[in-house]
């Protein structure tokens, strides 16, 4: 694996009637695709919450994430040592709030030895990215 993805990357893929679903399809046809693995509870709520044109049922998210998606990853984890590690970390970058969790996201590419990390929130990921983190490239 030299690649990792975020969340949204993952739910671009997943929804046919995303801008970036194509590109995003790609890079998950690659397989080997790393994601840290709180990305799949976001992925869930994002699509099962209603916050997108319509609202998917929790049984067919999991089917649908289970059989074309999961196979396809390599799920990427931090320990309670390394998440509390990458908090110490979170004032010096300027991480709050919600940000933690993209930083996870970086903090388990950085981990994996990603060379390359995706999301569509490139912005985000460069507020707090520093040398030696994965490149952040939209996809």
């Amino acid at each position: 694996m030299t690649i990792a993805i975020d969340t949204t990357v993952l739910v671009a893929a997943m929804v046919s009637s995303e801008t970036h679903h194509q590109a995003c399809s790609r890079l998950m046809d690659r397989g080997g695709v790393g994601l840290y693995a709180h990305g799949l509870s976001e992925a869930f709520s994002t699509l099962t919450g209603g916050r997108m044109l319509f609202r998917m049922k929790a049984g067919e998210f999991v089917e649908l994430i289970e059989e074309d998606y999961v196979p396809a990853l390599t799920i990427l984890t931090l320990t309670p040592t390394e998440m509390l590690r990458g908090m110490r970390e979170c004032e010096a970058r300027g991480v709050r709030g919600a940000a933690i969790f993209d930083f996870h996201h970086l903090a388990a590419a950085r981990k994996a030895k990603a060379t390359r990390l995706y999301t569509l929130n490139v912005t985000h990921f460069r507020a707090f990215h520093r040398a030696g983190d994965p490149e952040i490239i939209h996809p």
